[in-house]
């Protein structure tokens, strides 16, 4: 099996999320580890958030497994349950179709890292807790709608035009 060359796989921000919702994971940075070897059963990333960063939306999987650990600095999970602070060597687990909107966000004044395992499957839908979004993926892309399947306005998604 062949050693990944760390300094050789870059840490790359921006998100797929439509209009300005974009915006809230601008402290994100993701090293695809997974894709630099040609993984393609599961993804492997280490995810840098800046202070005030947040890894993602707070969302949960239908058909994909993840899970975390931290690496380094403080990253605090919030979840349906609440805040939950995490240091290095905490770990928690989201299997897939459990309805329990998560995401990390980095409250100190430090960058914190987190590895982030989850499965690959051809077509996943998953559902944001604080939003009316979900999205598809499928051989097609991924497609934000409402919750309901209906196409999203400017005004959910912050655009101006």
């Amino acid at each position: 099996m062949p050693k990944l060359d760390l300094s050789q796989i870059p840490f790359v921000g921006g998100s797929s999320y439509p209009g300005k919702l974009a915006e809230a994971t601008a402290g994100r940075f993701v090293q695809r580890l997974g894709d630099a070897d040609g993984l393609t059963q599961y993804g492997v990333n280490i995810v840098r958030l800046e202070p005030a960063g947040m890894s993602s939306l707070r969302h949960y999987h239908m058909e994909q497994d993840e899970f975390a650990i931290v690496l380094s600095g403080t990253c605090t999970l919030i979840d349906d349950d609440g805040e939950h602070e995490m240091q290095p060597g905490d770990c928690a687990a989201w299997p897939a179709g459990e309805p329990n909107g998560h995401h990390l966000v980095n409250k100190t004044d430090a960058p914190a890292t987190f590895l982030v395992v989850g499965t690959r499957t051809p077509t996943e839908t998953a559902y944001y807790s604080d939003l009316d979004m979900m999205v598809k993926d499928d051989a097609d892309g991924e497609s934000f709608t409402r919750k309901d399947g209906s196409p999203l306005t400017a005004d959910q998604i912050g655009d101006d035009g």
